[in-house]
């Protein structure tokens, strides 16, 4: 796989060149899957944004300037659906531990069972003999990247033609596709199964395959499951009882600091740093703990190289604040000199991580807010560590995910009818 710059200059040039067709050529060509380089109609800047490298809020700003709210309308609709996906999960944190459990029981009935052993690695592995699927595949593991019609068609062949179990699909998503993301990934898949919209599954038809691809893959009608049964049945009815959302408290300023960028967002430049007095940066790697199987390598060196990009970005802010020309503000402290820059931590020990906040000598560690999935929880055991040596942890919350997450507790429409007060509250529209 080549590997494609994980870094915001180049999520920025991506946004540029896909602006001009924002509009009505996403609206009308964002189901079409022509093949691999080879979608003028998708943005492709699904990595970037799941980093944000580049943010949903810029790429809705530039779709509204170049298109209108109008003609822009679907492109912003799909931006919004990530909001969505990580509301609603952040308010069911339950659904989350039940993938992890539901996952880990799977893999051990894959290793001890030969049948579904033999049939699962043959689908993993893109042998199934269904051309379709197999290319989907192939592709996955090629690029890191697939179509969104093609996740659907492939989690719906995998659930419901091949019968297989849906969270180890769901886990070869997230090893393999640079976008992967923990709501939207286990959402969409639960989505596909009936579960997240009880007894509604999505059915892949050979002829909907046929169509969008332009041809490129014409599965027979009898290559396809006939009959679909929603996996409903396997969970309790209904959605567990959503909980509050958690409010984090932003650091406070003039409190020795040490830094944490994670890959959740990789623009802590856009809170304000210089109210901070900081000791010290650190990087932590956790891709590896999307699961317990081995994570894509080309994942693994994306998110490495967006840290990289994140740590460069947040010191040249740094600096060109510190030799800034403007008056110090009497109420913040005068930074010494600039803060020491710790090599890139896994984030396995949470133990580490709190042993270096010490020796650091900080008394809050600040990061921007970590939503619900595998490094959330290792950072929850982060916090407990850093508490009990008086360490406080505090995060930014931004805007976008303010003002979409408290709307997302039950179905999409409820987000979708709010788009344009959520525009409005952002200043992306007129207010009037």
């Amino acid at each position: 796989m080549n590997q494609i710059p994980a870094t915001r200059a180049h999520a920025l040039s991506r946004l540029e060149s896909f602006v001009p067709r924002m509009g009505r050529h996403y609206a009308q060509g964002r189901n079409q899957d022509p093949g691999p380089g080879a979608r003028p109609d998708v943005s492709g800047l699904s990595p970037w944004i799941r980093r944000r490298l580049v943010l949903e809020q810029e790429v809705v700003a530039a779709a509204l300037a170049a298109h209108g709210p109008q003609e822009s309308a679907k492109f912003i609709e799909e931006v919004f659906w990530r909001g969505y996906f990580k509301g609603w999960l952040e308010q069911r944190p339950a659904v989350w531990v039940q993938y992890r459990e539901g996952l880990a029981q799977d893999l051990q009935a894959f290793e001890q069972d030969a049948f579904l052993r033999r049939r699962v690695e043959a689908a993993r592995s893109g042998r199934t003999g269904l051309a379709c699927f197999d290319a989907w595949v192939q592709e996955l593991q090629d690029t890191g990247h697939l179509h969104n019609h093609a996740r659907m068609w492939f989690a719906s062949i995998w659930i419901f033609t091949l019968g297989l179990p849906w969270r180890i699909g769901a886990d070869l998503f997230l090893r393999h596709l640079l976008d992967g993301d923990p709501a939207s990934n286990t959402l969409g898949w639960r989505w596909v199964a009936g579960l997240h919209t009880r007894g509604k599954p999505y059915v892949a038809q050979a002829w909907n395959i046929a169509r969008c691809t332009g041809q490129r893959f014409t599965p027979a009608d009898s290559d396809l499951a006939s009959s679909v049964t929603p996996l409903d049945g396997q969970e309790p009815q209904g959605w567990p009882p959503a909980v509050a959302l958690r409010m984090p408290s932003a650091p406070a300023p003039g409190v020795p600091t040490a830094l944490l960028l994670t890959e959740e967002d990789c623009r802590p430049e856009d809170f304000d740093l210089a109210g901070l007095d900081l000791r010290g940066i650190v990087a932590v790697r956790a891709s590896a703990l999307r699961s317990p199987l081995a994570v894509s390598q080309a994942v693994s060196a994306f998110e490495v190289e967006a840290l990289e990009d994140a740590s460069a970005r947040v010191l040249a802010h740094l600096q060109a604040r510190h030799e800034s020309p403007a008056p110090q503000r009497k109420d913040l402290p005068m930074q010494a000199s600039p803060p020491c820059v710790l090599p890139m931590l896994d984030a396995a020990d949470p133990d580490d991580f709190v042993r270096w906040a010490v020796r650091l000598g900080v008394r809050q560690v600040a990061t921007v807010f970590v939503p619900q999935g595998p490094l959330r929880h290792w950072l929850d055991l982060v916090e407990c560590g850093l508490q009990s040596h008086g360490i406080a942890l505090r995060q930014w919350r931004r805007g976008w995910d303010a003002a979409i997450w408290p709307h997302a507790g039950a179905g999409f429409f409820k987000v979708r009818q709010r788009i344009p007060q959520v525009l409005r509250h952002l200043g992306l529209v007129d207010g009037a």
